[in-house]
Order: structure tokens, then sequence, then C-alpha cells
């Protein structure tokens, strides 16, 4: 199952509608975004999960952020809040604008959709992927578990992760085997 499948099943298929109508798309062209969008922003999580502890900074902010109401509450997706947070998200995932920037671009290269109307939806992707992992991660209760792992955290969070991604080994926060937020995903939505 790919991000975008992920993302629909987590929010009841809603979040596509949601966005087309908002940015005068067609349900395709918001899905053709989103399913360009929802991987580069995962190889970016990816990323940042393998820097020094970037996967205990994933772990906190899907346990403190109460991420999971972007796909529970459709009404969150028009609160100016929400792309707030996203445009948080995105900070920390892309780093600065003008890669931001350079994704947009990239997007309205492969879908025809505009770069300005891309910028848009955006914050809106990394706050969907965002609370589908939440979502996931609480209702699993594998959040719980990590989070509340005193001593031995990383060795705990390096078996979890291994598990997760079909007994890869994992060293710290490094690990060898493939796409750590897939293999995150695909475990939490089980």
């Amino acid at each position: 199952m790919d991000l975008l499948q992920m993302v629909l099943a987590a929010t009841q298929n809603n979040a596509v509608d949601k966005l087309a109508s908002q940015h005068n798309l067609s349900s395709n062209q918001a899905s053709d975004v989103l399913s360009q969008l929802l991987p580069e922003l995962g190889s970016r999580i990816q990323g940042n999960i393998k820097q020094e502890n970037g996967l205990e900074s994933l772990i906190n902010a899907l346990g403190k952020g109460n991420h999971q109401r972007f796909v529970d509450e459709d009404s969150v997706l028009d609160d100016p809040n929400t792309e707030m947070e996203g445009n948080r998200i995105l900070g920390h995932l892309l780093g600065d604008k003008d890669t931001s920037r350079q994704v947009a671009s990239q997007v309205e290269s492969n879908t025809g959709v505009s770069a300005s109307i891309i910028k848009k939806l955006l914050p809106m992707a990394a706050t969907l992927l965002m609370g589908t992992m939440s979502k996931g991660a609480q209702s699993s209760g594998l959040l719980d578990n990590l989070v509340n792992s005193n001593g031995g955290q990383n060795d705990l969070l390096g078996s979890v992760i291994g598990s997760m991604l079909g007994g890869g080994s994992s060293t710290g926060n490094q690990t060898d085997a493939g796409d750590i937020v897939g293999g995150l995903l695909k475990s939490f939505l089980k």
C-alpha cells in the first residue's frame, strides 16, 4: 500500500475531496498532487530519522503533537492553525522555503497543477502524513510502549524498527532496511 492509500484509509477517503474542493481542483488532480507530495515528505522523514536522535524526535512528536486530529476531523483541514502546524512540520522536513518551492515546481511539472496551489497543499500533506502516522501509532499501542520505555530506549526503538521492516538490523538510528516511514505506517495501520 502506498502512502496516499494509507492516508486515504486513515481519513476514510475524505481528505482528497476536501482538499480538491478547497483549491478548486478535481479529485483526480488533488490525488495526483498528494501521490507525489506524500512520498517526498516520507523520504524527508526517513532522512530525519537517520539523523542523531531523529527517531526519538519523531516518536516524541507523534506522542505530543495531537496530530491524529488531522485525519479524524474533516473540519480541521479548513482551520488556519492546521496550515501553520503543517508549515512547522515542513520546516523540520524541508528546512527552508527554497526547498518547498523546488518540491512544488517538480510536482507542478509532473501534474500540471499550478505550483502556487501545490505550495498551499504542501502543509496539508504534511499534517495528513503526521496524522496518519499518529493515528496508527496510537491505535496499535506501539507509541505508548515507545514513549514509556525509559532505559534502553535506543535498543527498544532499534528492535521495533527492525521487526517492522522485516528483520533488518538496526544500530542506534541507522538501519540497513528499506523504507522506514513505509514500514512504520504499514505496521501502524495493520
